[in-house]
Order: C-alpha cells, then sequence, then structure tokens
C-alpha cells in the first residue's frame, strides 16, 4: 500500500533529516513511528502527502510513484490520507460542523453530500451534540475529534496523525487513541508519530523506531526502545 524506498531528506550540510530510509506499510495496518525530536517522523509524513520532497528515493502509495504524480492529482492524494497534527489546525471562526464541512465544499461535494458525510463523522468521533461549536468553546479532547473527523470525511485509506496527543492530558490523550483504534478496526490505516512511551507500550502494534534519520529498528510488536 505504502512504500518508502531508499529515502533521503538533507537540507544542508548541517541538518540531514532522513537517510536511506525504506519500509512498506501493508493496508489495514496500525503503525506507529517514534524518535526523539528531529529524528525525522515529521518529515516523513510530510514526504507521504506531498508537502516535501525528497532528496533522493522513491515514495509509492498503492502503487502509484507519489514524487511523478502531477500537482492536479495531488489534491485526490491527499484526501485519500487524511492527516492530523499536533496543533489541530481549524478555523476559529468556524464551528465543528462548518470546519469539517469545509474541507469538502473545497473538493467540490453537493450540499447533500456534506450534510450526510459530516453528520457521519462527527458521531463517528462523539461530537454530535457539539457541532454547532466553535474551537473557543471545546476542550482541546474535543478539538483534535474534530479534526480527526475533518481527516475521516473523505473516507481515506490511511490516517497519518503527527504528535496528535501533544498538546493533551492523559485522559484526553487516551480518548484520542481510543478513537485511531477504532478508526483502524474500521479498515482504515493509521501511521501514528509519537514519543510517548507510554502509549507505544500500552498499544502493542508495529512499532518502526528512527534514530539520527534513519530506521533503527522495525517490530511487529514493538516497544518504545532508542539507544
Amino acid at each position: 500500500m505504502i512504500r518508502f524506498e531508499n529515502i533521503s531528506k538533507i537540507y544542508n550540510s548541517h541538518s540531514v533529516a532522513l537517510k536511506d530510509v525504506t519500509f512498506e506499510v501493508n493496508p489495514h495496518e496500525f503503525v506507529s513511528l517514534v524518535g526523539r525530536s528531529g529524528a525525522g517522523k515529521s518529515t516523513l509524513l510530510k514526504l507521504l502527502i506531498a508537502e516535501e520532497k525528497p532528496t533522493s528515493g522513491k515514495i509509492f502509495f498503492n502503487r502509484q510513484n507519489v514524487l511523478k504524480m502531477p500537482n492536479r492529482e495531488l489534491p485526490f492524494l491527499r484526501r485519500q490520507i487524511g492527516a492530523v497534527f499536533q496543533d489541530f489546525k481549524l478555523l476559529p471562526n468556524k464551528t465543528a460542523y462548518e470546519n469539517v464541512a469545509f474541507a469538502m465544499e473545497v473538493a467540490g461535494k453537493s450540499e447533500r453530500e456534506i450534510k450526510n458525510d459530516v453528520s457521519r463523522v462527527l458521531d463517528l468521533v462523539g461530537l454530535k451534540d457539539k457541532m454547532n461549536n466553535f474551537p473557543r468553546e471545546l476542550s482541546g479532547g474535543e478539538k483534535q475529534r474534530v479534526a480527526i473527523a475533518r481527516a475521516m470525511v473523505h473516507r481515506p485509506s490511511v490516517i497519518v496523525a503527527d504528535e496528535p496527543t501533544g498538546n493533551l492530558d492523559p485522559i484526553n490523550t487516551w480518548d484520542i487513541i481510543r478513537l485511531l483504534l477504532k478508526i483502524n478496526e474500521l479498515g482504515t490505516t493509521v501511521i501514528l508519530a509519537t514519543h510517548d512511551k507510554e502509549i507505544i507500550n500500552a498499544l502493542e502494534r508495529r512499532v518502526v523506531s528512527l534514530e539520527n534519520g534513519t530506521v533503527a529498528r522495525d517490530e511487529n510488536p514493538g516497544r518504545y526502545i532508542l539507544s
């Protein structure tokens, strides 16, 4: 489904983010990317959704070379790979419903599709009763649930979550992790980037460990082990 093949990302002689990284992610997997800050986790996810380009190597998504996709096809790629971030990236002047609906409006969906699908995903993340609340009226955990709903509204085959619990307290952290597990059980591939040791060891899923921009370990099930 996803293959990173000999990926390197070099910003300059003093900043090497990734060096010759190769691994695959299979359909329906739940994979955690772990490593210290600066290990290359976020860079790898940005390369997958074509926000950045590698210095060398190839990235395949459903057998298609992401790096050779024309710009007009990138929006379709990003609808197939829903992204969730640490800082939520919600529009402050739009309600929870409007934040999710906006992603569909940009994609040219009809009002009927928007109404049906937005209600569906807000129900999935447990926020149907908060759909008319603005981000300032939501807790950190609820904001992240809106962000996950927005990522899910196009029915992507993959969700990439880059430190999605980094700004949350322990209770909300586990609520979000349980939600990602539920999404995975429904058939969506999940790639979780985190440096939270407790989460990784509790999940007992596949773990790809990055150290100094390289794959140090790839184990299933894996644990959080950094040298």
